[in-house]
C-alpha cells in the first residue's frame, strides 16, 4: 500500500511539473483579437514582415495573422507573442503582447524586442534587409 502512494504521488508530480506545449495557433485561438482602431491599422501597414537578424547572431520574426487585419504573431527564440500595433507620438512602429508582457519597437534603422514587465531588452540591433543601408 505504501508504494502505491509513493507511485501515485510521483506520478501526480510528474503531471504537475510536466511543461505545456501550446502552438501558436492555439496561443491565437485563446486570446482576444479585437478589432482594432483606424490608427493601429495605420500603423500596422508600417510593420516590416519577414526575418530580421539581431545582435550575438539572433533573429526574430514577424508575420501577419492571417485573416486578422493589423495583428502580428513576432517570434524569436521558439516562443510566438500576439501583437498589436500601438499608436506612438514619435512616428516608431510599436507592437504589443500585453497578456505577455512584450513589445516590438520599429525605428527606421533597426528594431528591438523588450519585455516591458522586467523592463529589459530581450534582443537588439535587430535589422530587417529595408533597414539596411
Amino acid at each position: 500500500m505504501k508504494r502505491l502512494s509513493i507511485a501515485i504521488a510521483a506520478a501526480v508530480g510528474v503531471l504537475i511539473v510536466a511543461p505545456i506545449s501550446v502552438s501558436a495557433k492555439d496561443k491565437a485561438a485563446k486570446h482576444p483579437m479585437g478589432p482594432l482602431s483606424a490608427e493601429q491599422l495605420g500603423t500596422a501597414d508600417r510593420v516590416l514582415l519577414g526575418q530580421s537578424r539581431c545582435e550575438f547572431n539572433q533573429s526574430v520574426n514577424v508575420a501577419a495573422v492571417p485573416g486578422q487585419k493589423g495583428w502580428f504573431n513576432v517570434e524569436y527564440k521558439g516562443k510566438s507573442y500576439l501583437m498589436a500595433p500601438e499608436h506612438t507620438t514619435t512616428g516608431a512602429v510599436r507592437l504589443e503582447d500585453k497578456k505577455a508582457g512584450m513589445m516590438w519597437l520599429q525605428i527606421p534603422n533597426k528594431s528591438m524586442l523588450m519585455n516591458s514587465k522586467i523592463g529589459q531588452r530581450m534582443v537588439d540591433n535587430c535589422v530587417h534587409p529595408s533597414q539596411r543601408t
